[in-house]
C-alpha cells in the first residue's frame, strides 16, 4: 500500500504541532519516522492512522483520500502500535491479539478457525506462543509492546505504522523486530530514537523538526554530522559499515558545560 501525505497540518489548542508535511511512502516499503522529542512524529502518525483529523492537507491510501473513511475501513487496511498501553486488563495474551481480527467480522460473531489461525501464527512470530494464556495485567513492559505488535500482525493490514515500538524491548527483541519489520511485504512506518537501528535496517528516513519534515530519503543521506548537530544538538562522527549503512559515534551534547577541574594545586 503507498501512503501519501499532502501538506498536512495538525493543531492542538491552537499550537501547530504537525505542519505541512508531505511525503510519499511506496508499497513494501519499511520507512523510519526521526525527530527530538515534541517534534510531532506520534501526531503524524496518529493522523495517518486515523486517529485524529487533519487540520489541513490530504492522506491518500493508494491514491484514494481517506479523510472521511470509517474507522473499521480504515483498520482493514492499516495497523498502528502505540508507545504504552495500560496493563489493568484482564484478557489474556491471546484474547489481545485477537482483537485484531475485529475489523473483519460481525459484532456478536465469535473468532472462527481462520481468526484463530491468524491469531496463532502472529503469536508465534513474535515468540508468545508461550505466553498465550498469560494474563495481560502480568506481563512486562516488553511483552505488552510485543503483543500489541503481534495484534497488529493479526488485522493482516497492508500497511503498519508503530511509535517508538522498540522503547520497552531488550537487544535481542529490538533486533528481532527489526528484522521482522524489514523483511515484511507491507507497508511499514515506524519512529525510533535510536538512530543506529533506523540507520540499518530501514530503506528511508523521514526527519521531523518542529513539526515539519527537513529531511527524506536514504540513510546515508539524511543522517549527517550536520543534521545531527542542527536537529538532535549532538556532536557525532559517522562512518559507514560494509553494507553502506551509517554508523553513528556520538561525542557529546553541544553546549554543554565543560566540568570543572577537582584537582589541587599543590601550595
Amino acid at each position: 500500500m503507498r501512503i501519501t501525505v499532502e501538506e498536512m497540518g495538525w493543531s492542538v489548542a491552537g499550537r501547530p504541532v504537525v505542519r505541512g508535511v508531505s511525503a510519499e511512502i511506496e508499497s513494501g516499503e519499511t520507512v523510519g519516522l526521526l525527530g527530538p522529542n515534541g517534534s510531532g512524529k506520534s501526531s503524524l502518525l496518529r493522523c495517518l492512522a486515523g486517529l485524529r483529523v487533519p487540520d489541513t492537507g490530504t492522506i491518500r491510501y493508494d491514491g484514494v483520500p481517506v479523510r472521511h473513511w470509517s474507522a473499521r475501513r480504515t483498520a482493514r487496511r492499516i495497523a498502528f502500535v502505540a508507545q504504552d498501553s495500560e496493563a489493568d486488563s484482564d484478557l489474556r495474551v491471546t484474547d489481545v491479539v485477537d482483537l485484531g481480527r475485529t475489523p473483519f467480522r460481525g459484532r456478536w460473531r465469535g473468532p472462527d478457525p481462520t481468526d484463530r489461525a491468524v491469531v496463532a501464527a502472529a503469536l508465534e512470530r513474535l515468540g508468545l506462543t508461550s505466553l498465550a494464556d498469560r494474563p495481560w495485567r502480568t506481563l512486562s513492559g516488553g511483552e505488552r509492546q510485543r503483543t500489541h505488535i503481534a495484534r497488529a500482525l493479526a488485522q493482516q493490514p497492508y500497511g503498519i505504522l508503530l511509535d517508538e515500538p522498540t522503547n520497552h524491548l531488550d537487544v535481542k527483541h529490538q533486533l528481532e523486530l527489526m528484522e521482522l519489520l524489514s523483511g515484511t511485504e507491507q507497508t511499514v512506518l515506524v519512529s525510533l530514537h535510536d538512530l543506529s537501528l533506523a540507520a540499518r535496517y530501514c530503506d528511508r528516513l523521514l526527519l521531523l523538526h518542529h513539526g515539519r519534515l527537513v529531511a527524506s530519503g536514504p540513510p546515508a543521506a539524511v543522517l549527517t554530522a550536520e543534521r545531527l548537530a542542527g536537529v538532535f544538538e549532538v556532536d557525532a562522527e559517522l562512518t559507514t559499515d560494509a553494507r553502506g549503512h551509517p554508523q553513528i559515534a556520538y561525542r557529546g551534547p553541544l553546549g554543554a558545560p565543560v566540568a570543572a577541574s577537582t584537582s589541587r594545586s599543590t601550595p
